[in-house]
């Protein structure tokens, strides 16, 4: 379980302030405007963001005093963050051993990781010879190959297509369930996780001014400012 209680961080003219519970395992889907928070949210939790209150906890282990890099996170951005020299193979073998030296059976892993986001024979390619989607499944697989239980994704799809979008979508929902990952994703077309994600969070002002799941919140009785930002 990842919990958020009384986070708080502090920038001018902008204070956050967050408390959010999502269930182990679970995928959430993090909307609202831009500028609202969201990417806040996400950087607070990988360590990017120091918060000045609150507590951060995940799988009952408190993260704040961790380092991003010992923190249970693997965090993908839209922008993919590829090296353009090496090939997918080589790119996702950085989540694993960033000197590149692998034994037989860490490059089986490579393998396995490129199989599992439909790359197999793509591994001798280089970024500029892959489509966008491609591109992004390399930046996906080398964040599974890392093995964190808590996944963070921030707009990673929103490059793409309305229909690689949700091919990603429902790859992520798959992933998830397959690793029991624990997965937070920030989007602009919420509509189109609406099959796949537990509960939704929206975040606006700094807050997380709603949650819960897709139906309970866009009904008519629903969270009044989550309606509003759909239109509805």
């Amino acid at each position: 379980m990842l919990e958020l209680a009384g986070l708080s961080l502090a920038y001018p003219g902008f204070p956050a302030h967050y408390d959010l519970v999502i269930p182990a395992g679970a995928l959430c889907a993090v909307i609202g405007p831009s500028g609202g928070g969201k990417t806040t949210l996400l950087h607070a939790i990988a360590g990017f963001e120091q918060p000045t209150a609150g507590t951060l906890r995940f799988a009952g282990a408190d993260l704040l005093p961790l380092a991003p890099a010992r923190r249970p996170v693997s965090i993908l951005f839209q922008d993919h963050n590829l090296f353009p020299h090496l090939t997918a193979a080589e790119n996702v073998a950085l989540g694993l051993k960033p000197s590149l030296r692998l034994d037989a059976s860490e490059r089986e892993r490579v393998a396995t990781a490129l199989a599992e986001v439909d790359l197999a024979g793509l591994a001798a390619r280089r970024p500029a010879e892959l489509s966008g989607g491609q591109r992004q499944r390399v930046a996906l697989a080398r964040a599974l190959l890392r093995g964190k239980p808590l996944m963070l994704l921030d707009e990673p799809f929103g490059a793409l297509d309305p229909g690689l979008r949700r091919e990603m979508i429902a790859r992520i929902d798959a992933l998830r369930r397959e690793h029991g990952l624990t997965v937070l994703m920030t989007l602009h077309t919420p509509e189109e996780a609406a099959n796949h994600a537990d509960l939704f969070a929206f975040v606006a002002n700094g807050r997380v001014e709603a949650s819960g799941p897709w139906p309970r919140l866009t009904a008519p009785n629903g969270s009044a400012p989550v309606r509003r930002f759909l239109g509805i």
